[in-house]
């Protein structure tokens, strides 16, 4: 018979708290978990702030900013949701993608939020090659369509 596994209080990538038997209130923590889910699978959120919105609506996230404030206060870096009128915040990982509806793209948690930079289109210039410009203004087009790089 193999040996009992024995859990931490959270899981160890998305820090999901886990039940434990005879544990008061399960439902607080399966509630948390759900939420916390629901915030982080296929995760939107609607821009980065340092300071929460003025009437955030339930099921809004944010990337928390560098000088947080008020609610949001010693929560740099993290994504505050809104959940049940309250805010809920998960700690990133690398690795961790998020959509900002804000920028209209995407953004990469690695040691901190990364995105990609605007590419300026090739211009001027003593010889100048139509197809070679207009291939590469194809691929900035298909990036931008992907919403790997910002849109104009």
């Amino acid at each position: 018979m193999s040996d009992p596994y024995s859990f931490t209080a959270t899981t160890p990538r998305l820090g999901l708290p886990n039940l434990f038997a005879a544990q008061a209130q399960k439902e607080f923590t399966v509630n948390e978990a759900f939420a916390l889910l629901d915030a982080l699978v296929h995760a939107v959120v609607e821009g980065m702030a340092d300071n929460p919105p003025p009437s955030p609506v339930d099921g809004e996230c944010w990337i928390v900013g560098s000088q947080p404030g008020g609610e949001w206060a010693e929560q740099a870096g993290r994504i505050a949701c809104r959940q049940v009128d309250n805010w809920l915040f998960a700690q990133p990982y690398d690795g961790l993608v998020v959509y900002d509806r804000s920028a209209g793209q995407i953004a990469r948690f690695e040691n901190g939020w990364i995105r990609a930079s605007r590419v300026l289109e090739p211009t001027g210039g003593a010889t100048q090659d139509s197809e070679a410009r207009a291939a590469i203004t194809g691929v900035l087009a298909a990036l931008r369509d992907a919403r790997i790089l910002p849109a104009d």
